[in-house]
């Protein structure tokens, strides 16, 4: 398989590196990595790809190709639209539909053979009565709220629906699911509660594979795996679980370029606000990057947070990030190390995408999610012929 050209380096393709102020560079080898990890995780349970919010930000077509090449052939995303586009991608690979069957948008799912993550009885007669239209069963997947309370049949529909197999006459259950609230952290013991429930639930459709575990849950344990195993933020490079090594290769690497340095005396302040101020004379460069690029504006030295990695050494961020740019002090460094025009690593080998995360304030799900389109995307590996970076 080949990428149509636009799709080969992101948005905008990266026809002259010295220009480009930002540059997010995507390691598809080590996505498919990864995905080779988890399945050797998965003892015999097919491994499905999540690729929901443009796969996590980091660009859904190259990556669901990149997956399609390892072998995987079953894929989630979050609403019709996204499985619209991935659909024109993979037209032989089977789509779920997690957020479920949106109200009045049946003809749409089938019109991309979409097979919706069903989690309300409402759900189950709308979709029966889009198979009648067709004149033939339509695919589904069942999902079963235990424990998240957030999409899925509660407790009541559940009894209901496994004491009434006629509810389901016309669909072909693909698939009956669940989703953990904590598997990233293994000791938490709604984890097993949850296994618990579904483990009835799952034995009440013996011939329908099973699955419940996203990557975090496939680290919980072979019990949590059942047929096939959903993971997302691994399969770019995150740590799943608390206070674990990280068994999964970093597939992103965010750069700035330096567009100037200067010399301040002590007292300079630097950035909105002031709020940071040279307590002796310093040495500062400034980055193209900033928010709109999705570098957290939480970063910012006020918290004792921000660090990028520069020519060869680490440099804290001084003063708050601006929308376009952020100031780092590379005070301490030999003055040759940087020079206006190289590129800092904001996120990547040496400053993780989960370090990101924890110095930010969040996760590194929403770390991927929030990065901008601003950024020239450029794609390495997976047999896309891309110049590397």
């Amino acid at each position: 398989m080949s990428l149509p050209e636009p799709l080969r380096d992101g948005p905008a393709a990266l026809s002259d590196p010295a220009s480009t102020s930002a540059i997010l560079t995507v390691d598809l080898d080590a996505v498919a990595a990864n995905y080779r990890h988890l399945r050797s995780l998965a003892d015999g349970a097919d491994v499905a790809g999540v690729v929901k919010a443009n796969a996590y930000g980091v660009g859904m077509v190259p990556v669901a190709l990149t997956l399609a090449r390892e072998g995987c052939r079953n894929f989630f995303v979050a609403d019709p639209d996204e499985g619209a586009a991935l659909r024109a991608a993979l037209p032989d690979a089977a789509i779920y539909v997690t957020n479920g069957l949106m109200p009045g948008a049946g003809a749409a799912y089938r019109a991309h053979a979409l097979s919706p993550c069903l989690g309300s009885l409402a759900e189950i007669e709308e979709w029966r009565r889009e198979a009648a239209l067709a004149g033939r069963a339509l695919p589904a997947a069942l999902h079963f709220d235990t424990g998240l309370s957030r999409l899925g049949f509660d407790e009541a529909e559940t009894h209901r629906l496994i004491g009434s197999a006629a509810s389901l006459a016309g669909l072909d259950i693909a698939l009956v699911m669940s989703h953990l609230a904590c598997s990233d952290e293994p000791e938490h013991p709604l984890n097993a509660l949850q296994l618990s429930r579904f483990k009835p639930i799952r034995a009440a459709f013996p011939s329908v594979p099973a699955s419940f575990a996203n990557t975090a849950g496939v680290l919980l344990g072979s019990e949590y795996r059942f047929d096939m195993v959903r993971p997302g933020y691994g399969l770019y490079g995150g740590i799943p679980a608390e206070g674990q090594p990280n068994p999964f290769r970093q597939a992103i690497r965010l750069e700035g370029r330096v567009l100037q340095i200067r010399d301040v005396p002590a007292g300079t302040t630097a950035g909105y606000g002031a709020t940071w101020k040279a307590e002796g004379p310093r040495r500062l460069a400034v980055v193209a990057t900033g928010y709109a690029d999705g570098y957290f504006r939480s970063l910012a030295s006020a918290r004792g947070a921000g660090r990028v990695h520069i020519g060869g050494h680490y440099a804290p961020v001084a003063g708050r990030v601006s929308m376009d740019l952020l100031i780092v002090d590379l005070t301490g460094l030999p003055e040759e190390a940087v020079r206006r025009g190289d590129l800092a690593e904001l996120i990547g080998e040496h400053v993780t995408l989960d370090e990101v995360a924890d110095r930010a304030g969040t996760i590194g799900y929403e770390v991927l999610t929030r990065l901008g389109d601003r950024a020239k995307r450029h794609y390495t590996g997976g047999h896309l012929g891309a110049t590397e970076s």
